[in-house]
């Protein structure tokens, strides 16, 4: 029998899922190393659990949302290792320590934000447990698809051994067409313009080992050329490719279902209200499944909105294509 891939440490699980990170957190400016990494993967995981109404992974530990607003997680020392003992809690302590000194740092054309990543680190070292705090847009920041999305396998991003190669495995996964990154936006991206100032020694040093990891275990890997302004080289093209040898065969099965099982990309009170209270066909909810995936996401309360349209609908004549148009609306006034 084929089994979904699994992360086991020390007794801790991580069940491997198809997970989905905001585009912004995918390519936000920041320098990581692989255990930071990890946990951040299970704040995302964390987030979206939360999102959709679902269980809290079982080795979760808690999630506690604070008077003033910050959020207090803890999990399990184990559950960011791959294969690994710490029993000093030395990898656990120097990644806390670091991510509480960093911040991400994203901008686009109508904003620029720097938030710190966690506060109030801490160790129970009898309960092998890590605590800390998260500021609320970090949670938001987990769950914020306005800009798209990257979907990848949370137990294959965390097992890979270069943080380089986890960057750059979330920018290839699903993707079908070329992407294109100047050299110093994909410089900045990785925090690393300082670090290899050789456009020869970024090419080797990140670049080249991460397409051979992503080859070697990888759903998806990617072939590159350069771009040049005479001889220099100033970006990179880069050109996801599929291996299917390496996609996990339950996760893909999960994917086929997920086209005709409505409850697999909604939430089932989100489903429920769809149906019971507004009346719509499992077929019309199908015709319209990205409408209503998107809203669920980006609207801080679906059911609200849906509950506020319902009474807008019942002097029209035709309420379904009404509440329809005007989630659109909804979901383009949010995207700016």
């Amino acid at each position: 029998m084929e089994r979904t891939k699994q992360k086991k440490n020390n007794g801790v699980v991580v069940r491997n899922k198809d997970q989905m990170q905001s585009y912004i957190m995918t390519t936000a400016k920041y320098d990581f190393n692989v255990y930071e990494k990890r946990i951040l993967y299970r704040l995302v995981e964390l987030a979206q659990c939360e999102l959709q109404g679902l269980k809290f992974p079982e080795d979760c530990r808690k999630v506690e949302h604070t008077l003033w607003g910050n959020l207090t997680v803890t999990l399990p020392v184990t559950s960011i290792l791959s294969n690994e003992d710490d029993n000093n809690y030395t990898k656990a302590k120097k990644a806390l320590i670091a991510l509480s000194q960093k911040y991400f740092e994203y901008e686009d054309e109508k904003t620029w934000e720097k938030i710190n990543i966690i506060v109030l680190p801490k160790i129970q070292k009898y309960k092998s447990t890590f605590t800390f705090q998260i500021d609320p847009r970090i949670w938001s920041c987990c769950l914020d698809f306005t800009k798209g999305f990257r979907k990848y396998e949370l137990v294959t991003a965390m097992n890979f051994k270069s943080v380089y190669t986890m960057r750059f495995y979330e920018l290839m996964s699903g993707q079908k067409a070329k992407m294109s990154f100047s050299l110093n936006h994909l410089k900045e991206m990785f925090q690393v313009t300082d670090k290899y100032k050789l456009t020869a020694d970024f090419i080797r040093k990140v670049i080249e080992p991460a397409k051979k990891e992503l080859d070697e275990c990888s759903p998806y890997t990617f072939e590159w050329t350069p771009q040049k302004e005479g001889k220099k080289i100033v970006g990179f093209c880069f050109y996801p490719i599929l291996q299917p040898q390496f996609r996990d065969n339950d996760l893909y099965r999960q994917e086929i279902q997920k086209q005709t099982n409505l409850s697999w990309d909604l939430n089932r009170q989100v489903l429920g209200y769809l149906k019971l209270s507004l009346g719509f066909s499992d077929k019309e909810i199908k015709n319209n499944r990205a409408v209503f995936i998107a809203a669920q996401f980006e609207l801080p309360d679906i059911l609200g909105e849906l509950a506020i349209l319902k009474g807008k609908s019942r002097d029209k004549g035709n309420p379904k294509g009404y509440i329809i148009n005007a989630l659109k609306g909804k979901l383009k006034d949010k995207q700016g």
